[in-house]
């Protein structure tokens, strides 16, 4: 399961060739928010030249709905991408219709039927926050969610989405919060969204850190620097492995049992949940 997701101008070949030696775990090439109107031909042609020779690639589309959702599409679907990142969508409504377009090009590219995936950032659209729950059983290619704050800071006209001190404001820490929860239910991982100040290594660090405590599986990127710092707040590390493993042994061998004792503290059954989704995500 990727813990980074580096966004990359599309129309940038100078920032695709510095991309391709970062140790993120997924690029997404970005043909939306990053790239003018003007410069999206360009964008899709070096998109397109990409995604040739390299696998864990994902692109943004424009959003479903608009003519260059299409264009993108078309340009790159040749290229076999990973996945697909949706941007702005109001319900999981856009990711199906989605899904249906990626059905007909795989099938028109060879590509394996379904191993396009989809990673909606689910909050971006007001109407979105009341609408989470259509992700669950809505596509088979969803690969998760994640969320954004600037469209949504757009969108409802606020002028800051973070206090001075760098926690979000209300109606952002619900978005957070909402798309953390959507994603548990819809049965898929939650990445949580960028943190803008990519100078400041020491608050990503304490950002990261604080996410995979809530429950993110990993975190988008939008600077080179900030994916080693999100590589190792998103690894699970050797104690904790060690634990795990350590209860799912003790469940094993007790088989009945509801709680069972670890080190002196108590341990039950949504403990041994925990345990085993991160040895799913570190051992495959």
């Amino acid at each position: 399961m990727p813990r980074s997701f580096l966004f990359v101008p599309a129309d940038s070949e100078r920032k695709l060739g510095k991309a391709a030696d970062v140790p993120a775990d997924a690029l997404i090439l970005d043909l939306e928010d990053a790239v003018t109107a003007t410069e999206r031909p360009k964008a899709r042609a070096l998109a397109a030249e990409f995604l040739k020779e390299r696998d864990r690639v994902w692109v943004r589309i424009n959003p479903m709905g608009t003519e260059a959702a299409g264009q993108d599409l078309d340009a790159v679907m040749p290229g076999a991408p990973a996945g697909i990142v949706l941007p702005k969508p109001p319900s999981a409504d856009a990711a199906v219709k989605l899904a249906s377009l990626l059905d007909r090009l795989e099938d028109q590219h060879g590509i394996p039927h379904g191993s396009t995936r989809i990673l909606p950032l689910c909050t971006e659209h007001p109407r979105a926050l009341f609408t989470l729950d259509s992700y669950i059983g809505s596509t088979t290619r969803l690969a998760g969610l994640s969320w954004g704050a600037e469209d949504l800071s757009a969108a409802v006209g606020a002028r800051a989405n973070r206090e001075a001190g760098g926690r979000w404001l209300p109606t952002f820490e619900m978005a957070r919060s909402l798309c953390l929860v959507a994603a548990a239910a819809a049965h898929v991982p939650a990445f949580d969204t960028v943190f803008t100040d990519f100078r400041d290594a020491d608050g990503l660090a304490g950002y990261a850190g604080n996410a995979r405590r809530d429950g993110f599986a990993g975190m988008l990127a939008i600077h080179p620097a900030q994916v080693e710092i999100i590589n190792e707040a998103f690894t699970p590390t050797p104690q904790e492995i060690e634990e795990a493993r350590e209860i799912v042994r003790l469940f094993a061998e007790n088989p009945e049992a509801g709680a069972l004792a670890l080190d002196g503290r108590m341990i039950d059954r949504p403990h041994l949940a925990q345990a085993e989704r991160l040895l799913s995500q570190t051992e495959g």
